[in-house]
């Protein structure tokens, strides 16, 4: 397994598993209008804007894009492991990934949980900082935990 910057030439390939996990994992646990408020903000311009500054890592094992992390500052974003790969290790590894990097520079990380993520970060110490609902175009609400782990 290798975690790699991303280069402009891979956005397609974090928009891919990006898109995917969304659309495939997300109905699960959210209305539409939570699902396509995702996808829109993960737009291709917002990660080309990520990639650009630095900030986009992609996990690979035996040169297959598995998954994605974003890190800016002391935040990690955008993290998305292909479906059928999940429950394998790779968010895992991701996550220790942009912890470390984070630490570097900062005492401790903050990231804005889904649903379907929150018992993850819950087993990795992070707590739960504060409760999140954004209401969608369509009237249906996101809800979000915004947590923190101090190292």
């Amino acid at each position: 397994m290798e975690i790699k910057a991303a280069g402009e030439d891979s956005l397609e390939i974090v928009s891919e598993i990006t898109v995917r996990t969304i659309e495939t994992v997300y109905p699960r646990y959210y209305p539409k209008g939570a699902v396509d408020f995702f996808l829109k903000h993960h737009c291709d311009e917002n990660i080309l804007t990520d990639i650009r500054n630095g900030n986009v890592f992609i996990c690979c094992d035996d040169n297959t894009a598995v998954g994605t992390v974003t890190v800016k500052g002391n935040e990690i974003c955008r993290l998305f492991i292909l479906p059928e790969y999940q429950g394998r290790g790779y968010g895992s590894k991701l996550i220790e990934f942009a912890e470390k990097r984070i630490s570097e520079n900062h005492n401790k990380v903050i990231l804005d949980s889904s649903l379907p993520a929150k018992p993850v970060y819950l087993k990795r110490g992070y707590n739960s900082t504060e409760f999140h609902s954004i209401k969608t175009a369509n009237g249906d609400f996101l809800c979000y935990d915004v947590m923190m782990k101090i190292f």
